[in-house]
C-alpha cells in the first residue's frame, strides 16, 4: 500500500509535473513562496522546504534576491544533502542552518547560535567602523594581506601569552571566519574518506562541513567533564581518525567544560595515536574562569587552535583566526590565497582590532558575562516550570542544553514550533548517532516571551 504524501512532497510533485508537462521550462521563474502557498493551501514554510529539497536535487536553482528558477539542462551541482546520511529536515544540519539564517524578522529564533543584537557592543562597533573608514591608503580598496592584520595578530599573540601559550605572530593567520578556519584545516589535512572524530553531541555545522569534505564521521559521547575517555581510547584504536574537532570552553551544545584530568589524558592518547586536534575556541571569552586549553597544554604541536569574534563582537564583520605550527601556517596561507586570494577583509579585521584593543571590549565582556549568567539562571528556572530541564548550568555562554519531558521527541516539536514562527534546535541535529531526541538547545537571549509560550503550548498539545 502506498504511503500518503506529505504536504512538502505534494508541492514537490506539483513542480515536477509542471516541468514534465512543459508548463515550466529551463530558466523559467517559479511562483513566489507566498503565491504558491496560497494557491496550494499550505504554509510558506512547507513551500520553502519543498523548494530547498528541489534545489538540493538539482531540479531548480535559487538566485539570491530574485527567486527560484527551473535548472537548465546540464546543471549538476554537488548536492551535499545526497552525500550526507538521510535525515528528516528538522534534524538536517543544512536545513536547520537555513531556517535560522533566512528567518523573517518576526520569527523568534531560540534555536540559533548567536547573541541577540542588543547584547552586542554596537556603539563600539560604530566608532571602530567610523575610524576605520577615515583611514587613508588602500583600506577601502585593497585585498587583505596573506596573514592578515598585524595589529590584530599582535593582540591575539598577547592574549595567548597571558594564557600560557607563547606564540610568534607568524604562527597566527587571520581568516574570513571561524568556519573558514576549520575549512582550511580540513583542506590541508584531509582527503576524501579520511575519518574525523567529533563529540556526540557536537556543533551541527562540524558535521555539515565534514560532509562537504567527504570525510567519514565517527563520534564519542560527551560528558560534563569532556569526552568519555574509555570510548575516546576505543575509537582511536579502532578507527584511527585523522582529526578530532572539539570545543574546550563552553562546549557547544552542552555548555560543559573540559576538566584538567580529562584534558591531559585525551591529549596523551591523541599524541600516541598521531591524531591532530582542532580546538575551536570561539566561546572562550564567555568563561569567567578559564577551563583547561588543549593548545596551551600541547604548545601547538599536535593541536591547532581556531576561533573568531562573531559570537562576542559581530557576525556581520566576520574575522577568524588559526594558530598552529609555523610550517603549517605557511601551507594554510597558500590554501587561503588559492581559495580566497588574500586574507580576510581589511575592514573587518581593522574593526575587530579597534574594538579589541580599545579597552571597550573588556568592559563589554565583563558586563555581558554578568548579564548572561543572570539570563541563564532565570531561563533555566522558567523552563523547568514546563518540564524542560537544563542538563547542567554552564559556566558561561548563552545556551542551555535541555532535557525535554519524558516521551517528547524534539524533532516533531521543532516542526510544530516552526509552523508557529519559532525556530528551535532539536537535539538530534547535534547528534551524529541520533541519540539526543529528548534534548534541545535553547539560546536564552532569543527565548522571548512569545517563543516560550509557543514552546509551552506545543509541549502540552
Amino acid at each position: 500500500m502506498t504511503e500518503p504524501q506529505t504536504r512538502t512532497q505534494t508541492v514537490m510533485a506539483t513542480i515536477r509535473a509542471r516541468i514534465a508537462g512543459r508548463m515550466l521550462g529551463a530558466g523559467d521563474r517559479l511562483p513566489s513562496i507566498r503565491r504558491l502557498a496560497t494557491a496550494m493551501g499550505v504554509s510558506p514554510a512547507t513551500v520553502v522546504e519543498a523548494y530547498d529539497r528541489l534545489v538540493a536535487e538539482g531540479v531548480i536553482r535559487a538566485v539570491p534576491k530574485s527567486g527560484f528558477f527551473v535548472a537548465r539542462r546540464g546543471e549538476a551541482p554537488m548536492a551535499l544533502i545526497r552525500i550526507a546520511p538521510a535525515r528528516q529536515p528538522e534534524i538536517d544540519p543544512f536545513w536547520v542552518s537555513r531556517q535560522a539564517l533566512d528567518a523573517q524578522e518576526d520569527t523568534d529564533k531560540p534555536g540559533c547560535g548567536w547573541l541577540a543584537p542588543d547584547l552586542m557592543p554596537q556603539d563600539a562597533l560604530r566608532r571602530a567602523l567610523r575610524d576605520t573608514l577615515r583611514a587613508g591608503g588602500g583600506m577601502l580598496t585593497d585585498y587583505g594581506s596573506t596573514l592578515g592584520s598585524l595589529p590584530l595578530r599582535r593582540h591575539l599573540a598577547l592574549r595567548f601569552a597571558e594564557e600560557g601559550l607563547p606564540v610568534d605572530i607568524d604562527q597566527i593567520m587571520l581568516t574570513g571566519s571561524g568556519t573558514q578556519a576549520i575549512d582550511l584545516v580540513c583542506r590541508f589535512l584531509l582527503r576524501p574518506g579520511d575519518t574525523v572524530l567529533v563529540d556526540d553531541p557536537c556543533y551541527f555545522n562540524f558535521q555539515a562541513l565534514l560532509t562537504a569534505h567527504r570525510a567519514r564521521i565517527v563520534s564519542v559521547p560527551y560528558t560534563a567533564s569532556g569526552p568519555d575517555l574509555a570510548a575516546f581510547e576505543q575509537v582511536l584504536a579502532g578507527e584511527r581518525p585523522r582529526l578530532y574537532i572539539t570545543n574546550s570552553a563552553v562546549h557547544n551544545p552542552t555548555g560543559a567544560a573540559l576538566s584538567p584530568g580529562v584534558a591531559h589524558r585525551m591529549l596523551a592518547l591523541a599524541t600516541a595515536a598521531g591524531m591532530t586536534i582542532v580546538e575551536d575556541d570561539i566561546f572562550a571569552d564567555f568563561e569567567t574562569h578559564p577551563s583547561p586549553r588543549l593548545a596551551v597544554l600541547d604548545g601547538l604541536h599536535d593541536v591547532i587552535r581556531i576561533g573568531s569574534f562573531s559570537k562576542t563582537l559581530s557576525a556581520a564583520a566576520r574575522c577568524g583566526y588559526i594558530a598552529a605550527r609555523r610550517e603549517w601556517v605557511t601551507a594554510l596561507v597558500d590554501l587561503q590565497v588559492a581559495t580566497s586570494f588574500g586574507g580576510p577583509s581589511p575592514i573587518a579585521s581593522a574593526v575587530a582590532a579597534h574594538v579589541l584593543t580599545s579597552g571597550t571590549y573588556r568592559k563589554h565582556m565583563d558586563d555581558l558575562r554578568r548579564r548572561l549568567a543572570r539570563m541563564r539562571g532565570e531561563m533555566g528556572a522558567r523552563l523547568s516550570t514546563i518540564g524542560v530541564e537544563p542538563w547542567l548550568m554552564p559556566r558561561g555562554g548563552f545556551s542551555l542544553w535541555c532535557r525535554l519531558p519524558q516521551g517528547v521527541d524534539s524533532t516533531p516539536l521543532a516542526r510544530r514550533c516552526l509552523d508557529r514562527g519559532v525556530v528551535i534546535a532539536p537535539g538530534n541535529v547535534f547528534s551524529p548517532t541520533q541519540t539526543a531526541a529528548g534534548f534541545m538547545r535553547v539560546n536564552v537571549t532569543h527565548m522571548t516571551d512569545r517563543a516560550f509560550e509557543v514552546l509551552r503550548q506545543t509541549l502540552i498539545a
